[in-house]
C-alpha cells in the first residue's frame, strides 16, 4: 500500500472517480457565501488543496483571479493540463498553480477569499497540523476577507458511522472500480479509509493501486476554537449544500465560513 496519498495512480483516475461531483453548483454556493458575508468585493481567491482544479477552473471562468496550491505534483499536473487544454474560454485568466504544503506555504500575498474545499482541512490530523494550516489561511487572507471550507462533522460521523463502499464507473474500454473500507478512531477524531483501485480493460486488469487516507472530523466548538487561535472568527456553520440548514447529526459534510480579524 502506498504511503503517498493522491499519487500518480489516484490522480490519473481522480476526475473520473468524482465525475458525479457538481463543482459548478458548489461554485454557485461559494458565490452566495461571498454575497452574504464578504465585507468587500471578492476578486482574488486562494484555493488551498486545489487538487485537479475542480473549483479553481470554474471560478476562473467566472472572472476571479485564482491561485491554487496542492502538495501533490500529480494532481497539479492534471489541473495544469486541463487549464492548458481549453478548459477556459478566451478572455479569462488561467489560475496559477503552485506545489506546496498547506501547513507552511507562503506566497507572500493576501487574497479576498481563501478556500479549503472537499475536506482538505480534514487531512490535517494533529492539533498542530490543523493550527498550522489555519495560520496559513490567515497569513494569506486580507483583514475582513473570507475563509470557506467544508469538513466532516463529528456529531454526524458518530451518529451515522462510516460504511464500506464500492464504486463502479464505466469507461470506453472497460470500467474503474474503487472499493473503500473504513475504520473509525473516536479518540483521535479521524476515520481511516483504505482505498483499493482497479482499472479494467475488458476482462484484463490494466492497473491497480491502494491508498490509505486518514480524515479528521470536527465538532463545532472545537473548530471555532482553532479558528480563533489562528486569527479567524467563525461566522456560520451549516449543512454543506444548504446555507439555511443548521449543522446537525444528519449533516456529514458541513460548510464553515470564517472571517479574518
Amino acid at each position: 500500500m502506498s504511503d503517498t496519498i493522491f499519487g500518480q495512480g489516484y490522480a490519473d483516475l481522480y476526475d473520473l472517480l468524482y465525475s458525479d461531483k457538481d463543482y459548478e453548483s458548489e461554485c454557485d454556493l461559494l458565490e452566495e457565501v461571498f454575497r452574504r458575508y464578504s465585507t468587500g468585493p471578492v476578486q482574488t481567491i486562494l484555493d488551498l488543496g486545489c487538487g485537479t482544479g475542480g473549483h479553481a477552473l470554474p471560478l476562473a471562468r467566472r472572472g476571479y483571479q485564482v491561485t491554487g496550491v496542492d502538495r501533490s505534483l500529480e494532481m497539479l499536473t492534471q489541473a495544469r493540463q486541463k487549464a492548458a487544454s481549453g478548459a477556459l474560454s478566451a478572455g479569462y485568466s488561467l489560475p496559477t498553480f503552485y506545489q506546496g504544503d498547506v501547513r507552511n506555504v507562503d506566497l507572500g500575498q493576501q487574497f479576498d477569499a481563501v478556500l479549503m474545499m472537499f475536506a482538505v482541512l480534514g487531512y490535517q490530523l494533529t492539533n498542530d497540523d490543523v493550527l498550522a494550516a489555519l495560520r496559513t489561511v490567515r497569513r494569506h487572507l486580507r483583514p475582513g476577507g473570507l475563509f470557506v471550507c467544508d469538513v466532516w462533522y463529528g456529531p454526524a460521523v458518530l451518529a451515522i458511522r462510516p460504511t464500506d463502499r464500492t464504486k463502479v464507473i464505466p469507461t470506453t474500454d472497460g470500467e474503474v472500480i474503487r472499493a473503500a473500507s473504513s475504520t473509525l478512531d473516536v479518540y483521535h477524531h479521524f476515520c481511516e479509509v483504505h482505498y483499493r483501485l482497479w482499472h479494467l480493460n475488458g476482462q484484463q486488469v490494466a492497473s491497480r493501486g491502494e491508498e490509505l487516507h486518514r480524515m479528521r472530523f470536527f465538532f463545532a466548538q472545537e473548530l471555532a476554537f482553532y479558528l480563533t487561535c489562528s486569527g479567524l472568527q467563525l461566522i456560520t456553520l451549516t449543512a454543506f449544500a444548504d446555507l439555511e440548514e443548521v449543522a446537525s447529526e444528519t449533516t456529514w459534510n458541513v460548510l464553515a465560513v470564517a472571517m479574518g480579524v
